[in-house]
């Protein structure tokens, strides 16, 4: 069973990857989605194993994706600012798009 974060873990990072980082949730989105033409992405919660998105497309189709960490596993908040860091990475390698630096 995955690693479950405490409530204020998760409001903390969903709240800021929702507003501080609408164009990588997006571009997650694009990357590890089955659909096509994505327009808009929200992260909606995660786990020890993965993140979850709900994406919306031009045409109004949506889904939920659940993408895995690409370290493995993780039981601690400050490895999910990694971990998503790297789903950002990965999603730009597949996207072909240069990352932008990391803080």
């Amino acid at each position: 069973m995955p690693h479950s974060f405490e409530p204020e873990a998760l409001s903390g990072v969903l709240g800021h990857m929702n507003n501080d980082h609408i164009d990588d949730n997006l571009l997650i989105a694009r990357a590890f989605s089955p659909l096509a033409d994505v327009v808009h992405s929200e992260m909606t919660t995660f786990d020890g194993d993965r993140g979850q998105w709900h994406v919306i497309t031009a045409d109004g189709a949506e889904d939920v994706i659940s993408v895995p960490w690409p370290g493995g596993p993780i039981t601690e908040r400050r490895e999910v600012r990694r971990e998503i860091v790297a789903l950002y990475d990965a999603a730009c390698a597949r996207l072909g798009i240069t990352p932008r630096p990391h803080e």
